[in-house]
């Protein structure tokens, strides 16, 4: 009996893994090239992309899951079309242009990200469509806006992204670009790649700083 339930575990477990990459193989994500590698993060030139973005109130962690179910309403066919959009990822967060000015290029700052403060949540949609084409969402919270091309400084990790560790990340690629004397041209940028239920080991984070 101990035998059979080791091995339902282990299959339970694979199937975990398996399930939990498999879900974001065919998903869409913004374009980029990678064009250096650094002590701890990389930096990318990404190819301009469409944004849904709405703002919500609060910590990271509600913000960002209060911030997706707005979203995901307008992509699941909340707009005026009626039409669904193919889900993509990332998930973004980063503060809202009144609260930008907040997050600076020094490490102490940061933590003025873990308040009650305003934050934009943005889903990048599928590259087929432009602001012409994408149906305009029946929410008036939901805002479609054009991200021009950019060179963003990532630092990449896994396992669970809390709000100390988010803000520790955040500290860390700061403390890179100011060792590598990068200056920053926008705020810090959060972003999830799995969905809620996909296994520790197998979860994408990433910070994001665009750079000159």
């Amino acid at each position: 009996m101990y035998y059979y339930i080791l091995g339902a575990i282990i299959v339970g477990l694979i199937l975990w893994i398996i399930g939990s990459y498999a879900v974001i193989w065919t998903i869409e994500e913004p374009t980029y090239t990678i064009l250096e590698k650094k002590g701890g993060y990389e930096i990318r030139q990404y190819e301009p992309y469409i944004m849904a973005t709405t703002e919500v109130t609060g910590d990271y962690q509600n913000a960002t899951r209060e911030g997706f179910r707005i979203i995901a309403d307008y992509i699941f066919g909340n707009n005026i079309k009626r039409e669904s959009i193919a889900m993509t990822t990332p998930v973004l967060e980063s503060p809202s242009e009144n609260n930008s000015e907040k997050i600076a290029m020094t490490v102490p700052v940061l933590e003025s990200a873990a308040t009650n403060a305003t934050r934009t949540i943005a889903f990048v949609v599928p590259a087929k469509y432009t602001l012409d084409t994408l149906p305009l969402p029946n929410n008036e919270a939901v805002k479609l806006i054009a991200v021009p091309a950019r060179k963003v400084a990532v630092l990449r990790y896994t396992w669970y992204p809390t709000t100390s560790r988010t803000e520790a990340k955040k500290a860390e690629l700061v403390s890179y670009l100011i060792r590598d004397g990068k200056v920053a041209t926008g705020a810090i940028e959060t972003a999830r790649y799995n969905p809620p239920l996909s296994i520790p080991l197998t979860l994408r984070n990433e910070i994001l700083i665009p750079i000159e």
